[in-house]
């Protein structure tokens, strides 16, 4: 015998989200109500009138930006577009988070388990003054820095390798520590130095600083 489902029903919405990550204590929802899951909720209980659960497709920690972070959240059925969806969200966020894009998907994709590249950008301003624009979004290193060795060191990381020896231990076991990197890029352009890293996914602590 059938059973009627009790869950209420819904569309599954996939959020883009960019936000500079100053001023929060990072994606997870926090005690403090201060993790940009929890303004997410705010908004989202704003424009519903429910409380809806926001899925995020990794975490980011205190203080660090995002250019395209994936969500998704499972909202009443009929009620908006997308677009309209994304505005009304954007009027209740802070300014300094936004949905670029919103549409509707599948209620089978996870922003989670749906993932297929990550992406890390590091910013490092080499003068020994760090430019006033560049606080916050680039960690100031004034130090000799030998380019001619990092650059083809840093970019023989490319490919596919065990990288226990780069990660931190969580306090639970990996089920692998094998990940792929399809891309490691070093530039400089004056001052600035990035250094780009992009894989099928990170160990704990295996990229960040």
């Amino acid at each position: 015998m059938n059973h009627p489902s009790s869950d209420p029903p819904s569309e599954r919405l996939k959020l883009v989200l960019a936000y500079d990550g100053r001023p929060f204590s990072g994606w997870q929802s926090e005690p403090n109500g201060n993790g940009v899951q929890d303004h997410l909720r705010v908004a989202l209980r704003a424009v519903s009138n429910r409380d809806l659960a926001v899925v995020g497709s990794g975490r980011t920690d205190a203080g660090v930006h995002a250019l395209g972070q994936v969500a998704h959240v499972d909202v009443p059925p009929g009620r908006y577009d997308p677009d309209t969806w994304r505005r009304a969200l954007n009027a209740h966020l802070p300014a300094t988070i936004r949905i670029l894009r919103c549409r509707l998907v599948p209620a089978t994709f996870h922003a989670q388990h749906a993932v297929k590249r990550k992406s890390y950008l590091y910013r490092l301003w080499l003068e020994d003054t760090l430019h006033p624009l560049e606080i916050g979004r680039a960690w100031h290193f004034p130090w000799p820095i030998t380019l001619a060795a990092l650059i083809p060191g840093a970019e023989r990381l490319a490919g596919t390798h065990d990288f226990a020896a780069f990660a931190a231990n969580r306090g639970q076991p990996e089920i692998s520590t094998v990940r792929t990197l399809y891309r490691v890029r070093v530039r400089r352009a004056g001052w600035l130095l990035t250094l780009h890293f992009e894989g099928n996914g990170f160990l704990y602590r295996m990229v960040r600083l």
